[in-house]
């Protein structure tokens, strides 16, 4: 059985379903939705009986979702292709700044041809869209990834994703922090790690935000400590 969760796709990018999954999950709190408002989830399958044997244990459970989250998922899902779309587009501006930038070391969106999976975007994406989830490694390991977080305007520090907002964080200190590092480390999540999630602001401004952000967080410090190791040779 092959499952898959399509959360940081969405619906509109890329349907599992048709390329031979069995089921697909999605956290509607993210793009479904799309506002950042509304905790819930989905399961679509390949199958009926399948489906109809989770939706008894669903019903007996008590599991679903209140009437005003489910208008409220139904409201985001009228915007849905106008977000994705828009968030595509901040993404592939951000990821190539990131790429073209001395102060990252490796950029993961599978809108770059740079990316190792590339083809199997342009098979099974819409027009081979990357999404609007990108992530980066950057110079200065851990504190400098905690910096440019920091030092960033227009995106805020969260957890989530999937939201017209500009998202960003620190895996390995947040979303993936009870995780052993072994294991982290194992599936690419690195202490340098940041991860943005683009919103539907303008690709311009966003991409001169990351580029602020890192000659920050990288730069600064080196400037600082050697400012710092004149004094202290001066004395």
């Amino acid at each position: 059985m092959v499952v898959v969760d399509n959360t940081f796709l969405s619906p509109y990018v890329q349907n599992p379903l048709d390329h031979g999954a069995d089921i697909v999950v999605h956290s509607v709190t993210k793009y479904i939705n799309g506002h950042s408002d509304v905790v819930m989830g989905v399961a679509a399958f390949n199958s009926d009986s399948m489906k109809e044997r989770l939706s008894f244990l669903q019903n007996a459970i008590g599991a679903v979702p209140s009437a005003f989250d489910s208008w409220l998922a139904h409201r985001g899902l009228k915007t849905l292709h106008l977000r994705a779309r828009e968030a595509t587009v901040n993404a592939t501006a951000v990821a190539h700044a990131l790429e073209a930038s001395p102060h990252v070391t490796a950029v993961n969106y599978p809108g770059l041809d740079s990316h190792p999976h590339r083809k199997i975007a342009l098979k099974q994406h819409r027009n081979g869209m990357g999404g609007g989830m990108v992530s980066f490694r950057i110079k200065g390991g851990h504190e400098a990834a905690e910096r440019f977080c920091q030092y960033t305007s227009l995106f805020t520090l969260a957890e989530s994703l999937g939201g017209i907002e500009s998202l960003v964080e620190v895996p390995s200190s947040m979303t993936h922090a009870g995780i052993p590092k072994e294991q982290r480390e194992a599936v690419g999540v690195f202490d340098d790690l940041v991860r943005v999630s683009c919103g539907i602001e303008d690709a311009e401004d966003l991409k001169a935000d990351v580029l602020q952000a890192l000659e920050k967080a990288v730069v600064w410090p080196k400037i600082t400590n050697g400012i710092n190791g004149l004094s202290t040779n001066g004395a």
